[in-house]
């Protein structure tokens, strides 16, 4: 019976296969199929039909709408079908998408994003298109939000208002109703809450949630930055009673539970005005030249147990968020600076990392687990550097030792690859009000290197014990910080750029990469292009994020690295601690797409904190230059775009724009390949590297912007040389 049916089943005709098989594969563009597969979700069960399907799937195949990503196994290309991506805006309104089931970001046109915004998840239809062109598409559906609160200011008529936005978030003003100001005024701050959208009509409408106060105004604008990055600004009022209920006394049996190295010396070595204290170094000298080192690390775990409301908040933020002029704290401040903190002369909590050490800083035993701790001193950095320089004062003898050790560590760590980014950063000296009255660049010395290398130590060693595999055993779920190797594409723009300069980098293999590298940024130290090179060079390098699947990281060179050492400030770093306790005793692995998630979420924000700690750089910077409007200044090209070039001065690392309208000697033209842009008729030249004097024209508070005017009648050896265009027959052109 089941064979007259197989022969009673109709024969579907190949065009009618070709229209469903069109059909399912484009609302399945990620998935890929084989004809049997096909077949029964046809629900078609004859060797005809089976046949047919096989025959239309292949005749696709060289029509080039579908891949055969294996033999007889096809995939929908990605072209005429339906993905789902993240909207990445740019500054003129169109975007791009990002998604994981393209190879290549797809090209959204303003008019055909269907008012989707920077961040939300959305559907796309990518339209057919010929081989060399990129990909384009419109969105057919918002499928998430990425936030529904704006920043700008108001602006009020007689019977309406708009909400005229400050930031890049939003290409749209936002209609508000005069009865939804909610006390904001003309000319205010405010963050505007979206509150519907019709299809049909081009803004938003929204309420006002608050008033930030006037454009310009420190505290105005430092908030205005804080709501832009959708960072809270207080902790709820649960939080912070069960902040509150936590004893600063630790039960005498916790201690009891726990390895006491309160007699062991021990001191933090933090910056001047650290307030938290999550991590100290213990030494004691034994026998035979060895040492035992202890990484103690403040037990945040022990007081933020799992999915309490402590837990949920500091999950949410993920990571503290140091703006100029304040901290954003992950942990209520009765945590932060107070019960976690690991303060001198008290008794603390910690999860520690000790290893028994020779004078080679080679580790000849480790032990990981629950401590009590006492601190003997608080050291700043500066007291710290005064001592390894030569200066008398506490444990002397233990800090050369550590420093010594840590020489090695380091030394070690650059023959094996490392790459050395050590970065100039720039600081603001502010009055009582937060305004900037100084900068100055905090370098990195030898007191920050030696906790930097017994950090470092501690998150490997972390990250070995749980991730390499027993034998027989796979390793458990785990937190990794992994970072990937550099694109070979972004590699070759880096040198392209760097050989302007007389510089490059072997990218041959990797050792000739690290040590290229390390050589470059070597001699590129304390010239006016070290901070532009320096930048340049981070952004080839792919970013370090959190993952559950270890790859290793490129740039410190280690196979296996985590985050263990920060809890007080980074929640991975409480994840981590929680394992590796669970781990230790023997605890079965936890789940791994769940601890992703959790990965992903504090790689997100840890981007928002970083973009917010640039905001308000930027802001600062603005306000530092705002009183200097008309004075001159020394700078070097730094950036170099259609609308001008933008100027990184010496002296304060200030940058601004120099804009293509304001050069009235030319019309100038950009060159995006050789990083310039050039003079139609004059042929000068203005490209990344140059040295250049400017003027302050102008300084926007309110858009963080600074304008700059090229200065006329430079000195000679300081004016951008003219160089001459070869023109396509090779020959120069002459002026």
């Amino acid at each position: 019976m089941g064979k007259n049916k197989k022969k009673s089943e109709p024969v579907m005709t190949k065009a009618q296969l070709k229209k469903w098989l069109s059909g399912f594969m484009a609302n399945h563009p990620s998935q890929s199929y084989n004809y049997k597969q096909l077949a029964m979700r046809l629900q078609l069960k004859s060797m005809e039909n089976k046949r047919q399907i096989s025959e239309v799937l292949r005749e696709m195949a060289e029509e080039d709408s579908l891949d055969e990503i294996s033999t007889g196994r096809y995939k929908m290309k990605q072209r005429g079908a339906y993905i789902t991506g993240v909207v990445e805006l740019t500054a003129k309104g169109s975007a791009y998408i990002i998604s994981d089931e393209s190879k290549e970001d797809v090209f959204v046109a303003f008019p055909n994003l269907k008012h989707a915004l920077n961040g939300d998840k959305v559907k796309v239809l990518i339209y057919a298109r010929s081989r060399d062109r990129r990909p384009e598409g419109e969105v057919v559906e918002i499928l998430e939000r990425k936030r529904g609160t704006f920043v700008g200011i108001i602006q009020k008529s007689a019977h309406y208002a708009f909400l005229i936005p400050t930031g890049k978030q939003l290409p749209y003003d936002v209609f508000v109703p005069m009865e939804h100001l909610n006390g904001a005024e003309n000319g205010d701050k405010v963050v505007v809450k979206i509150k519907e959208w019709p299809e049909t009509q081009k803004n938003p409408v929204g309420e006002v949630i608050e008033v930030l106060g006037r454009p310009g105004d420190n505290d105005t604008e430092m908030n205005a930055i804080m709501a832009e990055y959708e960072l809270p600004v207080k902790f709820p009022a649960n939080v912070l009673r069960a902040a509150a209920k936590i004893p600063l006394e630790i039960p005498g049996e916790e201690i009891r539970k726990r390895r006491d190295c309160r007699e062991v010396t021990t001191f933090t070595i933090d910056p001047r005005d650290a307030k938290d204290f999550d991590d100290a170094l213990s030494i004691r000298i034994l026998k035979d030249g060895e040492y035992e080192i202890g990484v103690h690390i403040a037990d945040v775990s022990y007081y933020v147990k799992e999915n309490t409301v402590l837990d949920k908040e500091a999950y949410a933020r993920a990571t503290s968020v140091y703006l100029v002029d304040r901290t954003i704290p992950m942990l209520p401040e009765r945590l932060s600076n107070g019960v976690c903190s690991l303060r001198p002369g008290e008794d603390k909590l910690c999860f520690s990392a000790i290893f028994r050490m020779n004078a080679n800083a080679q580790v000849l035993d480790q032990w990981f687990g629950r401590t009590v701790i006492r601190s003997d001193r608080r050291f700043t950095y500066e007291e710290a550097q005064e001592i390894i320089e030569g200066a008398a004062g506490d444990f002397r003898e233990e800090i050369l030792v550590l420093n010594d050790l840590a020489q090695q560590l380091r030394k070690e760590r650059f023959k094996a690859g490392a790459i050395d980014f050590d970065r100039v950063e720039v600081k603001f000296q502010l009055d009582e009000k937060g305004r900037p009255t100084g900068v100055y660049f905090k370098r990195s010395k030898e007191a920050n290197k030696l906790i930097e290398e017994f950090m470092l130590l501690a998150n490997k060693k972390v990250a070995e014990r749980i991730g390499k595999p027993k034998a027989g055993k796979k390793a458990p779920t785990f937190v990794y910080r992994i970072h990937e190797k550099p694109l070979p594409e972004k590699l070759e723009e880096f040198n392209r750029f760097v050989a302007k300069f007389g510089y490059g980098v072997k990218t041959g293999s990797r050792k000739a990469l690290t040590t290229s590298m390390n050589s470059l940024m070597a001699e590129v130290k304390d010239k006016p292009e070290q901070n532009m090179i320096e930048t340049l060079a981070v952004r080839t390098m792919a970013k370090a994020v959190y993952s559950t699947d270890n790859i290793g990281h490129y740039g410190l060179a280690f196979e296996y690295y985590t985050h263990f050492t920060s809890p007080i400030r980074r929640y991975p770093d409480v994840m981590v601690h929680r394992l590796l306790q669970r781990y230790l005793d023997n605890g079965r692995s936890v789940n791994k797409e769940k601890y992703e998630e959790y990965c992903k979420h504090s790689s997100d924000m840890e981007q928002v904190a970083a973009n917010a700690e640039r905001s308000s750089i930027k802001y600062k910077q603005v306000e530092f230059m705002s009183d200097k409007i008309g004075q001159e200044f020394d700078g070097t090209i730094s950036g170099v775009t259609q609308w001008g070039f933008y100027v990184e001065l010496e002296d304060s690392k200030c940058e601004g724009l120099v804009s293509v309208n304001e050069l009235d000697d030319d019309f100038y033209e950009f060159d995006e390949k050789n990083y310039c842009i050039v003079g139609r008729h004059h042929h000068k030249i203005y490209q990344l590297g140059d040295r250049v004097k400017v003027k302050v024209a102008k300084a926007n508070l309110v858009a963080r912007q600074l304008d700059y005017e090229l200065v006329k009648g430079m000195d000679p050896d300081e004016e951008p040389k003219d160089r001459k265009q070869k023109t396509k027959g090779g020959k120069k052109k002459k002026r």
